[in-house]
């Protein structure tokens, strides 16, 4: 019997499915159907470390639709450069803002070309969303993009959004690379990061630990757990938004926790910085 999630007539030119994608690795984190085997060898491999492990996108999913609820319901943003969109599902950023702020501007960026096919036939329609393709790690090119510069305007603010991209940046510059995303937004604006998490408490570590190296050693090569000394330093000259840099199950919840948390959902922090 042919595979119809990998017959060739169904993969989009570019894609390479003998290579973890992280994109696909996190749809298939979130049960989703974009994804082939190599990426679900990747779950199943941080699933062996920490069986909870796919808790860990949907802590990060949630975190952002509450994010996007907060800036375009309370903020006020209209415009919006979300980096690294993933793959689409249920309540992307642009429904999520463009149910508040109908006339939302939302602009993903992602050079994966299984995003980019499935992104561009979902939006087509949505003169208010578009996809562009640039590396988000490399501020140089997004920043001075065509589409972005006639998309989005730089003079009014912007909200950046690096939701649950960073801990694939294996580098140390994440701090600059953060640095040249505020310097290119005007006072006003605001930029959303998630990020894995070392708590550096015994009980915690441990398992960040497990995770960030299954996911290092994986056919996606890339997943680090950042403490907090680490992770602030992405919000350079902000003030966060209360609670601040926070487990992302903790950034205004939508109710009374009713059960703790699990191990898995204490190594994921997310929060919202604020250019004064």
């Amino acid at each position: 019997m042919v595979d119809a999630a990998n017959a060739p007539s169904s993969i989009p030119v570019g894609v390479d499915t003998s290579r973890a994608s992280i994109a696909r690795v996190y749809d298939a984190f979130l049960g989703g159907k974009d994804n082939y085997e190599v990426d679900r060898e990747v779950l199943r491999g941080v699933q062996a470390a920490a069986p909870q492990a796919q808790d860990l996108a949907w802590s990060n999913r949630n975190f952002l639709i509450r994010a996007c609820r907060f800036l375009a319901g309370q903020a006020g943003i209209t415009q919006y450069l979300d980096c690294g969109s993933g793959l689409p599902t249920a309540e992307n950023t642009h429904q999520v803002v463009q149910r508040i702020q109908p006339e939302a501007k939302v602009l993903y960026i992602d050079n994966d070309p299984v995003v980019l096919a499935h992104g561009r036939a979902l939006l087509e329609e949505n003169e208010n969303t578009l996809f562009v393709s640039a590396d988000i790690f490399d501020p140089d090119e997004v920043l001075s993009h065509p589409e972005v510069r006639a998309f989005l305007d730089f003079s009014q603010p912007v909200a950046v959004i690096q939701n649950g991209t960073l801990h694939h940046y294996i580098g140390d510059e994440g701090a600059q690379i953060m640095q040249k995303y505020v310097d290119a937004v005007v006072p006003g604006s605001y930029t959303v990061v998630s990020h894995f998490f070392d708590p550096e408490t015994p009980e915690h570590t441990e398992v960040a630990q497990k995770m960030e190296d299954k996911f290092i050693h994986s056919p996606m090569g890339s997943g680090r757990f950042r403490t907090r000394k680490e992770l602030m330093t992405f919000f350079p000259g902000q003030e966060l938004v209360p609670p601040g840099l926070v487990l992302c199950d903790d950034w205004w919840p939508d109710g009374p926790r009713l059960k703790p948390l699990n191990q898995v959902e204490e190594c994921i922090v997310g929060g919202i910085g604020h250019k004064v």
